[in-house]
């Protein structure tokens, strides 16, 4: 049996579903993207090729070995992309949601029922219908969980708008002894530069007391300076909005001091090593691309 066990972004990592890019599908057409940044590549002709997205995704299962994490894969499902574990459910404490996610990726969840065998069945949790929450906005931190959030009237229109004030109050109902702090996201269909699909978009806390951040990322500009105020400004690394674009906020902690990051965020990296973070840089522009990076691809499971 799996005990579910996550109560921050950063403890010792056990057990981790990572996503997986075989069969990912033909490339999209523009009206089928689900975010300005695969919509960016899929018009460009520079839409990522699934071996590389392969080779990326299997780069970063070799680093979870080398860890001595246990991983466990979706089952493939034919012209499917299912590399954005993050997306289909999260864990808090020992309870696994159900992300109710845009109705399109609804197979992906079937994809990791043999996964769900493990857990005990009144762990897993579906919220209703109208309930819109996806892990990329969910960051259990000790006796907090931030949730990114877009709330404005015109949230039917957006596709990138992906947890809902229902959402929030969801995550409030389930876990009443915890600070539930929300904050309200920048969201663009056509611009990727100013547009954060989720909270982790925009930032992440690292470590035991650091975090990354965009600030640009945040619609409500007291909500980012709470989260300054809340770690201290000298503890949070200060993202441009290239770096926003780019995902350096999309980082995966393996514990509190060990982090995978894409090779080529130098900025970051040297930043990271400074504050005696251990870094594993390995290649993942590819999966970049379709919207996500490393944290987006995996759904932690156990944490020490």
């Amino acid at each position: 049996m799996l005990h579910l066990n996550i109560v921050d972004e950063t403890g010792p990592l056990k057990a981790v579903l990572l996503g997986r890019a075989e069969s990912n599908g033909p490339v999209p057409k523009p009206e089928e993207a689900y975010d300005p940044k695969s919509l960016e590549h899929i018009l460009a002709g520079t839409y990522p090729k699934e071996e590389d997205l392969i080779d990326q995704m299997e780069g970063f299962a070799d680093v979870f070995l080398k860890y001595g994490v246990e991983v466990y894969r979706p089952e493939v499902i034919q012209d499917c992309n299912q590399i954005f574990s993050r997306d289909i459910a999260f864990v808090i404490d020992n309870k696994l949601i159900k992300a109710n996610i845009l109705p399109d990726r609804e197979e992906e969840f079937e994809a990791i029922l043999h996964v769900l065998d493990y857990i005990l069945p009144e762990h897993i949790f579906y919220p209703p219908e109208e309930v819109h929450v996806e892990g990329g906005d969910v960051m259990p931190w000790h006796d907090h969980i931030f949730v990114g959030t877009y709330t404005g009237h015109d949230y039917p229109d957006y596709i990138t708008a992906r947890t809902n004030q229902a959402g929030v109050d969801y995550i409030r109902q389930m876990f009443p002894f915890r600070t539930v702090k929300s904050f309200e996201l920048k969201k663009s269909i056509i611009n990727p530069r100013d547009n954060a699909l989720h909270l982790d978009c925009c930032f992440q806390p690292i470590g035991m007391d650091k975090g990354i951040i965009h600030k640009a990322g945040f619609l409500v500009e007291q909500e980012y300076q709470w989260l300054v105020d809340f770690f201290g400004k000298e503890n949070l690394f200060e993202i441009t909005k290239e770096e926003m674009f780019q995902m350096n906020s999309n980082i995966f902690s393996i514990s509190p001091e060990v982090i995978v990051s894409e090779q080529k965020f130098t900025r970051l990296n040297t930043w990271l090593r400074k504050h005696g973070f251990t870094v594993e840089e390995i290649p993942y522009a590819e999966v970049g691309k379709l919207g996500g990076l490393l944290r987006c691809s995996t759904l932690p499971l156990v944490r020490e």
